[in-house]
């Protein structure tokens, strides 16, 4: 009776850790927001921001900001700020899903390859579909990117899980291996695709190989943002499949759960929401490595509330991120992908030690 007490009461503060943590990252996520879409070389207030938002809707409730303000806000930083919300919820509960898939935190969609995958198809579009985009209707036009992106996603991620898996098991250091070799040849690819494309599609390659948000606009928000959006929210409804997959993939057969439509389901998600942002964001890497972690160090592997605190942190993290990005060296503009993987980069380093360490390798 006192070890179901001590259970029940366990579970209890886990789920007030819980709420805690989520109540503290949307906290953070709004903080973000408003620094990123205030700050920079025309300072826009909280305030000013919200009468802008407010004069758009029709209700001319505050005033006091200036109209270079609301340019600047409309055109240039509303878009720019929620193309890092979707990318960096994106790349986080992708990132997470993978790593509750292959059960074992090391796994991010650009260290297997998917990203790095979506580059290449999207270089790929840049450069050899430019004699198509000139006869294609507007709206294909705008989702040939995206669904390039996707598709080289896909295909890096299917043919990774394929490599690592063996008799019904994964295999992690084979999965880590063939992300690193993929990612080798995906570099290649890019790199023949720059030696021999123009000087315009050379800048635009340039863009994917170092990420960034800038020069985003509505229309290639509006096309790629559902492709983003749609993949996300569809993974929440994943998190028993992932508990039950942390035990193993026979047990989670056990169960009741379907393991090969799951797994094969998450992949697809995961690399459509991956692909989708890096078609406008470029390869920006470790967010899906960093985010999960840092995640599951506050509040556990628990993938209900797992997925949920990513998407907030992840998302908050790439507005921390872009801020310092377009601000730290102006007038002018860092790409957030170098500041990133300078971030990340140490902190996977410090994860493996820390893995080795600890006799889990």
């Amino acid at each position: 009776m006192e070890m179901a007490v001590d259970i029940a009461q366990a579970v209890e503060r886990q789920a007030r850790r819980a709420r805690f943590a989520l109540l503290a990252l949307t906290v953070l996520l709004l903080a973000a927001f408003f620094l990123a879409i205030g700050y920079g070389a025309v300072a826009i207030a909280p305030l000013q921001t919200l009468a802008i938002l407010l004069d758009q809707l029709g209700l001319n409730i505050l005033d006091g900001y200036e109209e270079v303000q609301k340019v600047v806000l409309l055109v240039i930083r509303l878009p720019r700020v929620l193309l890092g919300l979707l990318a960096g919820a994106a790349l986080a509960v992708a990132g997470a899903a993978l790593q509750g898939l292959f059960r074992n935190p090391l796994a991010d969609p650009g260290l297997i390859g998917v990203s790095t995958g979506s580059a290449l198809a999207a270089g790929a579009a840049i450069v050899f579909g430019g004699t198509l985009l000139g006869v294609l209707p507007g709206w294909v036009s705008n989702a040939l990117l995206p669904f390039a992106a996707f598709v080289g996603g896909l295909a890096t991620t299917l043919l990774v899980y394929r490599i690592a898996s063996r008799d019904g098991r994964t295999e992690v250091a084979t999965m880590l291996l063939a992300g690193i070799a993929l990612n080798a040849l995906a570099g290649a690819g890019i790199g023949l695709l720059v030696f021999v494309s123009d000087d315009q599609q050379l800048r635009d390659l340039q863009f994917w190989l170092l990420g960034g948000l800038g020069g985003v606009t509505w229309p290639s928000l509006f096309s790629a943002a559902p492709l983003i959006l749609t993949p996300i929210l569809l993974l929440l409804f994943f998190s028993r499949q992932l508990n039950a997959l942390l035990l193993g993939e026979a047990e989670a057969t056990h169960l009741g759960f379907d393991v090969e439509r799951t797994k094969g389901t998450i992949v697809i998600l995961a690399a459509l929401t991956v692909g989708a942002s890096v078609a406008l964001t470029g390869v920006i890497g470790f967010i899906g490595l960093v985010v999960p972690h840092l995640v599951r160090l506050m509040i556990g592997p628990d993938h209900r509330t797992l997925l949920p605190a990513s998407i907030l942190l992840g998302a908050a993290l790439l507005l921390l991120a872009d801020l310092a990005a377009r601000t730290i060296v102006l007038p002018a503009e860092l790409p957030v992908g170098i500041l990133t993987s300078c971030i990340g980069g140490p902190f996977f380093l410090w994860l493996l030690i820390r893995r080795r360490s600890l006799g889990m390798w």
